[in-house]
């Protein structure tokens, strides 16, 4: 069961009682993310993140982490292509100070300017970091593949000449357009009293008047053939990610999609698993992953290959894809990854902080949350049927993104995806 209030100005507050847990989980989520973010500011939402936790009106940066980690609990923040969130874990009985030092961080944060100025040195050191881990690296091609010159296809920490031409009244006026209590989401998870909840969250907000908040530009994502981007490195093994656009966090096939996903290389009773790694020892690292916005999507592979068989993966990689677009799933493999999808999210929602997650990102996102009995039963509903349609309409020739860093020749790769 899940309570959902919203304040005058605006503010939700989604909360999950869990009254034998001895931990409550607590977190801040703001509406705005990378894609929000003009060129010129990439990254600025990631920079504020950061910056938030340098210290605030009533807690000093050291004041933060002590008072948290003091009492056994731990505390995070991550940004998003579409949200923004700071949150935190803690015994039950310190929801109240948990609660303070979070709200305390998004709304009255110092943003000294000589912090700004440190955290700008952390953040290019950063975007350093990325570029020369070729694992990572490739995702961020791979997005400017799938949606180039857009804020989607950039990567969310920004540029070097984004985040050095960022100061501290930008940083400034961007917190006080998106951090406003119309564009707040407040959610919890553990044992906690719901009436007393309510007010404490009330009277910390009560100064706050509703404000509008721009949105951003859908995604644009035309493709009529595929694209190709290869970053030469003297890497020790190449460096792979296949993408095509997927589905938005709305469509009803949504959950056939994850399905899809589990049945391809999810986990290791997957198809790509089994096929690279266990039988032909071409890859240690082979997966798959869905990404679900608000307007677009994504389906990715990506594996680590040894140098000399590259071209020989891909071909394994497409036969696979090929399969799923000819061949109906077998019972027993959909059934194993249905229950593979249901056993998951059980498992998730057990816990404290992945329950507060799961019901922050759905609330900030979809305005609902989806109960467990709501999505076993929109599981259910799919068909092996379901999954062949999904391949064929997003497994084409023409919408395939391939980036790769590795020590390799373009036209060989060309030829194996015959892309001359």
């Amino acid at each position: 069961m899940y309570n959902k209030k919203i304040l005058d100005n605006g503010l939700k507050i989604i909360s999950h009682l869990m009254p034998d847990k001895l931990s409550v989980a607590v977190g801040v989520w703001i509406k705005v993310g990378g894609r929000y973010e003009p060129f010129k500011l990439k990254g600025i939402a990631h920079y504020l993140e950061h910056l938030i936790f340098k210290g605030s009106k009533k807690y000093s940066c050291r004041k933060i982490k002590e008072s948290i980690e003091g009492v056994g609990g731990s505390l995070n923040g991550f940004t998003s292509e579409e949200l923004t969130c700071f949150l935190a874990k803690v015994p039950r009985q310190y929801l109240g100070l948990a609660l303070d030092i979070l709200t305390d961080m998004t709304l009255n944060p110092l943003l000294r300017r000589e912090e700004v100025e440190k955290e700008r040195a952390v953040i290019l050191e950063e975007i350093k970091m990325y570029i020369d881990q070729p694992r990572s690296h490739k995702y961020e091609l791979l997005d400017e593949l799938l949606w180039p010159n857009q804020p989607l296809g950039m990567p969310i920490i920004g540029t070097v000449t984004s985040v050095s031409g960022i100061n501290r009244e930008k940083l400034h006026a961007f917190q006080k357009q998106y951090y406003t209590a119309s564009n707040i989401i407040i959610s919890v998870a553990g044992a906690f009293n719901q009436n007393k909840l309510v007010k404490n969250i009330a009277d910390k907000f009560r100064i706050f008047k509703p404000a509008v908040v721009t949105s951003f530009s859908h995604a644009r994502q035309e493709q009529d053939k595929p694209r190709f981007k290869l970053l030469h490195k003297a890497t020790e093994q190449t460096h792979l990610a296949i993408g095509f656009h997927g589905l938005d966090l709305k469509h009803p096939l949504r959950f056939a999609l994850s399905l899809l996903n589990i049945i391809l290389g999810a986990n290791m009773s997957s198809r790509l698993f089994n096929e690279l790694r266990e039988k032909r020892g071409l890859a240690y690292e082979i997966g798959t992953q869905v990404k679900y916005f608000l307007d677009t999507g994504a389906f990715i592979i990506h594996a680590g290959i040894d140098n000399r068989k590259v071209s020989e993966s891909i071909a394994l990689i497409l036969k696979e894809l090929r399969k799923l677009k000819t061949n109906p799933v077998t019972k027993s493999e959909f059934r194993r990854a249905r229950d593979f999808f249901k056993g998951q999210i059980m498992l998730a929602l057990e816990d404290t902080l992945d329950h507060m997650l799961w019901v922050g990102e759905s609330t900030a996102t979809l305005d609902k949350v989806f109960t467990l009995k709501d999505i076993i039963r929109e599981v259910d509903r799919i068909s092996p049927g379901d999954l062949r349609k999904l391949a064929k309409d997003i497994f084409r020739e023409k919408s395939l993104n391939l980036a790769l860093i590795g020590p390799l020749q373009e036209k060989e790769i060309q030829k194996t995806l015959k892309l001359n």
